[in-house]
């Protein structure tokens, strides 16, 4: 059981990461989402940056490897699956640019549809 839920751990931060590169997008849709999602950039941001401050997905994935006699991940989540697997590491400052970009392009557009929906709804 352990190891399905480890496996299900990994599922879930994937989605997360990609929750956090793309969830911008669900603002132009449903614009009160956009709180939701800053919440996640911050913190995706924070364990990312911040020395010591575990990421709850890695630190319960940990805890499922443990219960099925593994250590934790070498060198955290990022280190383990996406770093060099996903993404090369020459590639990791393209790629946080890129990623920059997409978020201020998605919170741009949901800004303007914001506006816009504002507007109309005024007149």
């Amino acid at each position: 059981m352990a190891g399905f839920l480890a496996a299900a751990t990994v599922v879930v931060h994937f989605a997360a990461l990609l929750y956090i590169g793309l969830g911008g997008f669900l603002a132009w849709r449903w614009p009160k989402s956009i709180f939701v999602h800053v919440f996640f950039v911050v913190w995706g941001v924070a364990v990312n940056v911040v020395p010591g401050l575990p990421c709850p997905l890695t630190t319960l994935e940990d805890h499922f490897r443990a219960r099925q006699g593994l250590g934790p991940l070498p060198g955290g989540f990022n280190e383990y699956y996406i770093y060099d697997d996903l993404i090369p590491r020459g590639l990791l400052p393209a790629f946080t640019v890129a990623a920059v970009l997409v978020l201020i392009f998605s919170y741009a557009g949901a800004y303007l549809l914001w506006k816009r929906r504002r507007l109309v709804a005024t007149h």
